[in-house]
């Protein structure tokens, strides 16, 4: 199986262009509204602080459900939403105005079971033409563990998620309560679920009603040619963007840490054949390992939004992200590969992360093989304590028990051809578009202390373009213990850079007693931290982009005043001599040895 692709002749615009331009920013919109619904009046801190979840729309118009609007979604989140729509109507023949479906199967097109995932059909003059689609991440699904990923689970059995396939949750609009009941029987913090679940309703009703009032007021015809030359449009977009691309063949390899049956890691691999005669870009994946006893197996819709968000980086930001575009990427995927199709009963909990973590920088840097000022480095990857599920009770509410997901990470973002990493990255399938969580906010919600945090000076991969530094962070309970469970990785393998830049730090974790001493962690962790006790960590820093010696001295110079880089790093890495201090603002660079210095390196 594969991305869709789409063989008829691309057709010119009959649309008046303005009209197009109108309808598109209409239906992006609409997504927006539903986004800013869902960070209003969602529940949990992962949702109403982090916006740990995306909305999207898809059409029927075009046959099949596609993707037409997503807006600012994260691309995990987003890929699967028209497989999702089209699960709906394969096992819902009976769709009605008023319905809502609760999915989060990751065997059935959705990322992976802690994405629980909202579906309306909208009906528009009694035709089903979208459907609106809400999906968020949800701190505790049912696991057998507190926490929504289970990277040491042999199967979804010993994983616990609550699955449902396309399960309808509404019907005329009223909950079917035997769901509702259900999922509050199973999951710990009952009222948090069902608060991010009246919320996810309520952004995908807010589309669905929006839709309505715009099709009322141009008519359905209209919409319907709208959505044919919109996406028509964007695949003439797509073309043109592959067209700037040298054409050839390229492969991507990198190598996911040791994880439990995993005790050499796990290679992957990724071929791209870029057609610039044509516009299309091939992707295979089908010379990957098989499906693992561990829970960092991708799903179908992870395994294909992960290289195509590495894709995308590539080329031009300006190309409308829709089905339309994607009509020129074709993935090739295997049944029963750990970055393919999924044989049930694998684990998937670790879809949208570890796999997809990697899939993404391996992508991305694969196109940097094509020549200088293409493609980028690799970004960092740590899933790391930063991003822990913390559980527990809190006296402070009487005792009231608590689970939710931190935000508190940041891994260094990956140098590209024209500028250095992102230090608000976040890790590779985020690459920005989540929010950091408020320390004050997540010490004022869980008994919770924030000890330090800051960004660790050299660990960003040296470049001509220099990957961004990773977090530092301290924090520990306070009053009541605190569990906690996370993923790390890149605690082996860093994030590369490429044409001559170097890697990024690597990324640890530690615990420190009460005593002061400090231990450092497993990758794989689970267990709770007692007050007085602390976790200390860094994430991976992203790798570099082009020789060191060829960056600017001046930015070098910059990046030792914010305390980025040392002075020390400043002379070996980058071959740049500084004099004076910067405590006394005297720093300044020795332009001659510096010369000298590069010289030398070069040789």
């Amino acid at each position: 199986m594969a991305a869709q692709t789409h063989s008829r002749e691309v057709q010119k615009t009959t649309l008046d262009p303005t009209l197009l331009a109108v309808l598109a920013n209409r239906f992006e919109a609409i997504v927006r509204e539903m986004t800013q619904t869902l960070l209003r009046a969602g529940r949990s801190a992962a949702i109403s602080i982090a916006r740990d979840f995306s909305c999207s729309i898809t059409t029927s118009v075009t046959g099949p459900h596609e993707l037409l609007a997503a807006a600012e979604g994260l691309p995990a989140h987003i890929y699967g939403s028209h497989l999702q729509a089209r699960a709906m109507c394969e096992l819902h023949p009976d769709l009605a105005e008023g319905d809502a479906f609760l999915h989060n199967d990751p065997y059935l097109g959705n990322s992976h079971p802690a994405d629980h995932t909202i579906l309306v059909p909208v009906f528009c003059e009694g035709q089903h033409l979208f459907t609106a689609v809400a999906k968020a991440h949800l701190s505790d699904i049912g696991n057998a563990l507190p926490t929504s990923y289970m990277p040491a689970a042999r199967d979804v059995y010993e994983e616990g998620a609550l699955l449902f396939p396309c399960v309808r949750v509404q019907r005329a609009y009223a909950n079917i309560d035997d769901i509702i009941r259900l999922c509050r029987r199973r999951i710990r913090v009952p009222e948090q679920w069902y608060g991010d679940y009246l919320a996810m309703v309520g952004a995908a009703r807010v589309g669905e009603r929006k839709i309505q009032d715009l099709v009322a007021k141009y008519g359905s015809e209209t919409i319907k040619t709208f959505v044919h030359e919109w996406l028509d449009y964007s695949e003439r977009r797509m073309i043109h963007a592959i067209k700037q691309l040298p054409g050839g063949d390229v492969i991507g390899t990198g190598r996911h840490d040791p994880f439990p049956g995993l005790p050499d890691g796990l290679p992957l691999k990724v071929e791209i054949a870029i057609d610039t005669q044509e516009g299309r870009i091939a992707v295979d994946l089908r010379d990957n390992p098989d499906n693992v006893a561990g829970g960092a197996n991708s799903s179908e819709a992870c395994s294909i939004s992960s290289v195509m968000q590495g894709i995308f980086s590539a080329l031009d930001p300006d190309v409308p992200h829709n089905a339309g575009s994607f009509r020129r990427i074709h993935v090739k995927l295997r049944e029963g590969c750990v970055v393919g199709i999924p044989r049930f009963p694998h684990s998937c909990s670790l879809a949208t992360t570890n796999p997809a973590n990697r899939l993404v920088v391996i992508t991305q840097s694969a196109f940097a093989e094509l020549g200088d000022g293409w493609g980028t480095a690799e970004g960092g990857v740590a899933q790391n304590a930063g991003y822990a599920v913390i559980s527990g009770t809190d006296t402070r509410r009487n005792g009231a028990a608590y689970v939710n997901q931190l935000i508190l990470g940041g891994n260094g973002g990956p140098a590209s051809p024209g500028c250095d990493g992102w230090v608000t990255y976040g890790i590779a399938v985020i690459s920005g578009l989540l929010y950091r969580d408020s320390v004050e906010i997540d010490e004022q919600k869980y008994p919770l202390f924030v000890k330090s945090e800051k960004l660790a000076q050299d660990s960003g991969g040296p470049g001509r373009f220099r990957g961004a530094p990773a977090i530092e962070a301290e924090y520990g309970p306070k009053g009541d213990p605190v569990t906690l469970t996370f993923p790390m990785e890149g605690y082996e393998t860093p994030a590369k850079g490429a044409r001559g830049g170097q890697a990024g730090s690597r990324a640890w974790a530690t615990k420190i007693d009460r005593d002061g001493n400090e231990m450092p962690l497993p990758n794989i962790f689970t267990g709770d931290l007692l007050p007085g006790e602390f976790i200390r960590y860094r994430d991976c820093g992203g790798g570099g982009y082009g020789p060191p010696t060829e960056r600017n001295p001046e930015d070098v110079r910059r990046d030792v005043l914010e305390r980025w880089v040392s002075v020390e790093q400043a002379r070996i890495a980058y071959g740049v001599v500084l004099t004076g201090s910067i405590e006394d603002e005297t720093l300044a660079i020795d332009q001659e040895a510096t010369r000298v210095l590069r010289e030398q390196l070069g040789k």
